[in-house]
């Protein structure tokens, strides 16, 4: 399965027009992806492929205080009412290993949320999980708590640095969760991440849009030329991964 990474309207139709399998939903990706705007959500509800909705109010850490945690609720709950297919989230504690009292909360919100719905929200635990200290005490965090799958790069910052890593995740998950292999993946390297035993990879398959002009760069409005997520690579990779 490949999960495609987009954060615009025309990156949901680049994703769906590639063969991508899933989308995770997110905003400025720049910066490993934010919560977008409830428009997009909106738009990426009638996608004909699973949306999983990344909720993250901000930038930076993964240590929540109480307001962002209401807001990572309510942003699940605006999935479950928007139709969406899951969620993906996260939240660390003061020692950089998982806050499990706040994910449980959040997971208890989630099934909640669903059965609301009468369809159950697919829950993926994100790259908060890449800070931990120890990733397999995570990961039996994760599969205690009720997670479906977790987004790694194995503890590094590329996937395709931690291949024996994320080998040894997906051996230790033995089938309890999905362990989704994502950064910096693309055609280059996606058979090496498939050999590790993984059975979906995440990636953003974008290309340079074109150069931001000079006014927009002098006034903050872009830096550097955009990406967008691009069709052909989102077919070249899917082809990859269904051969292998």
């Amino acid at each position: 399965m490949l999960e495609v990474c987009v954060e615009s309207v025309a990156g949901i139709g680049a994703a769906v027009a590639g063969g991508a399998d899933r989308i995770e939903l997110c905003a400025a990706l720049a910066v490993g992806g934010l919560t977008p705007p409830l428009s997009l959500i909106r738009q990426a509800a009638s996608a004909p492929i699973a949306t999983h909705l990344l909720a993250r109010p901000r930038d930076g850490n993964f240590r929540y205080g109480a307001g962002d945690a209401a807001l990572v609720a309510q942003d699940i709950t605006t999935a479950a009412e928007a139709g969406l297919a899951g969620v993906v989230i996260g939240a660390s504690d003061a020692s950089g290993r998982l806050d499990a009292d706040m994910l449980a909360g959040w997971v208890a919100h989630a099934r909640a949320a669903g059965q609301a719905r009468g369809r159950p929200l697919s829950l993926t635990l994100h790259r908060a999980f890449d800070l931990c200290p120890d990733l397999f005490e995570a990961l039996e965090t994760a599969v205690h708590l009720g997670f479906d799958r977790i987004l790694t790069s194995g503890g590094q910052p590329r996937a395709a640095d931690a291949l024996d890593t994320l080998a040894a995740l997906v051996a230790r998950a033995d089938g309890r969760i999905i362990i989704l292999p994502g950064s910096g993946i693309d055609t280059s390297n996606v058979a090496a991440i498939l050999r590790t035993g993984a059975q979906e990879v995440h990636a953003s398959c974008r290309s340079p849009l074109g150069e931001a002009s000079e006014a927009e760069q002098r006034f903050g409005f872009q830096n550097g030329a955009a990406l967008q997520t691009d069709p052909a690579k989102v077919s070249a990779l899917k082809a990859m991964v269904r051969r292998a």
